[in-house]
């Protein structure tokens, strides 16, 4: 799907024209797709975008006790534990599926106010459910992983205060399926639309947008 000229203001998250090269990506850290599409961000980091990465509950429906899954097993857990392998990830899969509401907004605030701090916040939160075996839809869990990057209790109470936070969230949310967004990984490229865990090749066809002319 071609949307031709289309970017995001991250503080707006509204549809603008594009006036650089960014790379929009949307995640959900109970996804594993976008837990091994890191590989396919850094192919877009070294071609030259600038990747802004924003938060997207895939699974809204889930309680907030999670959902138990049980063994993976088929095609489809073999690709991802190979996906893993290649990309040097650890996957050990969860017994539940949690709700990541939580987690997404507050990775979301620091975005917002500690960009310094969001990758590595981000990956500890994705090592929290695909790695360490933790509980990503408990509050304390969420808190820990941002505590261990330097963010302060007061911080995340001032985050969470009024449920600004969640509106963030969903702001997020709404400005991606208005564009088409329906689930987890998603980018848009260089006006395009791309949906799912492409491949690696496919995501080094954007070179030419940084240096074809």
């Amino acid at each position: 799907m071609e949307n031709k000229n289309l970017t995001i203001d991250p503080k707006s998250q509204e549809p603008q024209k594009n006036a650089e090269l960014i790379a929009w990506h949307w995640y959900d850290f109970t996804c594993p797709f976008c837990y091994v599409s890191k590989s396919r961000n850094n192919i877009l980091k070294e071609i030259g975008f600038n990747l802004v990465q924003l938060p997207f509950q895939a699974h809204p429906d889930v309680p907030a006790e999670g959902i138990y899954m049980g063994e993976r097993q088929g095609p489809m857990y073999d690709l991802l534990a190979k996906e893993a392998k290649e990309a040097n990830l650890p996957l050990h899969w969860p017994v539940r599926l949690p709700n990541s509401r939580y987690a997404l907004a507050l990775a979301e605030q620091v975005r917002r106010h500690r960009p310094g701090l969001f990758i590595n916040v981000k990956d500890r939160l994705y090592a929290a459910h695909f790695a360490l075996g933790e509980d990503l839809g408990a509050k304390e869990v969420v808190h820990n992983c941002l505590k261990e990057s330097g963010i302060k209790e007061q911080e995340l109470e001032k985050w969470l205060e009024g449920d600004k936070a969640f509106a963030n969230l969903l702001l997020s949310q709404n400005s991606a399926e208005s564009i088409g967004v329906r689930g987890t990984p998603a980018w848009v490229i260089a006006g395009q639309l791309v949906i799912g865990l492409q491949s690696r090749a496919y995501f080094q066809q954007f070179r030419k947008q940084v240096y074809e002319p």
